[in-house]
């Protein structure tokens, strides 16, 4: 109970000062439950994270979902989820009261664009260390390169272009896995042909 208890704290921290979505919670994710914790492994968070992606719902309550499932199961996702999505509740709940009061005060104004910037250079951040973290194959590289064509250029819906992946993962991971039980087979096979 302790620790769901923490789980959630941490997450309502997390949730308190995510400004601008899920890329922007990755470097407090990994400062809080990697850096000082210790209790999951970055590139987890990075398969958290593209998971929470190419499923339904928001990017970032995905990715606290799942961490939390992967530190306390079902209590642990439940705690993470409520933690992270409580402060936003509670922000846009007051926002909502004075919003035609805040958009007045020029001090709010200078605020929201402040914050805005910081979002731009915590994505960047992130994107940058997701690169050095990431495969960089040529099969990879493809289709980045592909994906950013889709994207930018043919102006295809982000949701085909995550379903492409996904599926173009899968089949290369089932084709690399077949490719390395047929070599293991063979190396075996020569192995005991030697032997004879």
């Amino acid at each position: 109970m302790k620790k769901i208890l923490k789980i959630f704290f941490i997450f309502f921290k997390i949730g308190s000062f995510t400004f601008g979505g899920g890329y922007a919670m990755l470097p407090i994710i990994k400062r809080e439950l990697v850096d000082n914790l210790g209790w999951i492994k970055e590139k987890d968070i990075y398969n958290y994270y593209a998971i929470g992606q190419s499923t339904p719902g928001i990017i970032a309550v995905n990715t606290a979902t799942m961490t939390g499932y992967s530190l306390q199961g079902i209590k642990g996702a439940l705690a993470a989820t409520a933690g992270f999505i409580l402060p936003s509740l509670i922000i846009i709940t007051l926002i909502a009261s004075f919003f035609k009061r805040f958009q007045e005060i020029n001090l709010f104004q200078h605020a929201f664009a402040a914050v805005q910037i910081t979002v731009v250079a915590l994505i960047l951040d992130i994107v940058i260390k997701m690169w050095q973290k990431s495969d960089k194959s040529k099969v990879s590289l493809f289709l980045f390169l592909l994906s950013f064509l889709l994207l930018v250029v043919f102006n295809i819906s982000p949701v085909f272009v995550v379903l492409g992946a996904a599926g173009s993962g899968i089949l290369i991971q089932y084709l690399r896995g077949n490719l390395q039980t047929a070599y293991q087979n063979y190396k075996e096979e020569t192995k005991d042909s030697d032997q004879l």
